[in-house]
This record gives C-alpha cells, structure tokens and sequence, in this order.
C-alpha cells in the first residue's frame, strides 16, 4: 500500500486520457515542448549577452561614464543605517 504499482499508474493514465482526450494530452505535451525550447533559447540568448558586457565586482563597484546601452537603469547608491 505504501508505492502505486504499474497497474496504478495505468489506471490513473488510462483516467486522464478518458478526461482529457488523446488530441488535447497531445496539445499540451507540444505547448510545453515549445515552452521549454523558448526557455533554453532565451537562457541561451541571456548567456551570450552577459557574456559580452563587462561585469563589476566588490560591492561597491560602479560603472561610470554615459552608457547607451540601456536608458531604463537608474543610478542610485545603497547606504547603510547606522
């Protein structure tokens, strides 16, 4: 009683398909298929483009100059509460 079997599985999958249909199951699996591809090309995309800007370190680090690249970052300086 404590692990479903594989005739457990094959009652709940024959239910679901019953419910939902072979064509909309199918749907779905495409969609999220399509989904995960779009996510891997966007992290793939994310991945190239931060590996062409320059990155600061330390916690103080800030860029200076007049940057173009990206018009919707505002500046601002964190200070602590004494």
């Amino acid at each position: 009683m404590g692990s479903l079997s594989i005739w457990h599985w094959l009652i709940v999958l024959l239910v679901v398909v019953m419910i939902f249909g072979t064509k909309k199951l199918r749907n779905m699996g495409s969609d999220l298929g399509g989904a995960v591809k779009g996510f891997k090309d966007g992290m793939k995309d994310g991945a190239t483009a931060d590996a062409a800007t320059p990155t600061a370190t330390g916690p103080n680090a800030q860029v200076t100059g007049n940057s173009t690249a990206d018009k919707s970052t505002i500046d601002v300086e964190a200070r602590q509460k004494s």
